[in-house]
């Protein structure tokens, strides 16, 4: 797993780009768009994000709209199937719905109520970046009210002190890098 993990790591550090002031002052974004048009460095992130839970989990559920990127590979690497976490208005009904708030406002998740049954699953919640956590702990409490069960969450970065880590309270949750 070390292997996996250090070489996504030299990876986004290689590729990723640096955008200061976006989307607002003060802000560094890290453009993880060079990294994921890399063949070789998206392969080495999907790995890196697999490992730590292959033989753990039969569902990745990516999150609208990198995270379906991320979950559809890390589901090829663990041989599961994949589900998109899709914002509102997006999937035809039934669905489930969990609104959660943003900073100004909130939005609404959705995933299907009858196509597939998440009772008993064993589910990875993979997104791009954790930042506040709004977006990850409500796609947590989805899944879990859906009946499934959330072994852990993955992301690619962390940005720390904006409380996301602990908004999610005791999920397991794997990082590769830090913002």
């Amino acid at each position: 797993m070390r292997a996996e993990k250090a070489a996504a790591v030299e990876d986004i550090r290689r590729l990723a780009r640096q955008v200061p002031d976006f989307p607002q002052p003060g802000v560094l974004f890290t453009d993880l768009t060079p990294v994921f048009a890399d063949g070789p460095a998206l392969r080495s992130i999907m790995r890196a994000m697999a490992a730590p839970v292959a033989g753990r989990v039969d569902l990745v559920a990516g999150i609208d709209a990198r995270g379906f990127l991320l979950g559809a590979g890390v589901a090829l690497e663990l041989g599961t199937g994949v589900l998109a976490v899709r914002k509102k208005g997006k999937l035809p009904p039934p669905v489930h719905s969990q609104e959660y708030a943003l900073e100004y406002g909130s939005a609404t998740l959705e995933v299907p109520a009858e196509a597939i049954s998440l009772k008993g699953r064993r589910v990875l919640v993979v997104d791009d970046v954790l930042a506040t956590g709004g977006t990850l702990r409500a796609s947590v409490d989805l899944l879990v009210r859906c009946g499934a069960t959330v072994e852990s969450v993955a992301v690619v970065s962390e940005v720390p002190g904006l409380g996301g880590r602990e908004r999610l309270g005791g999920v397991g949750l794997h990082c590769l890098t830090t913002a």
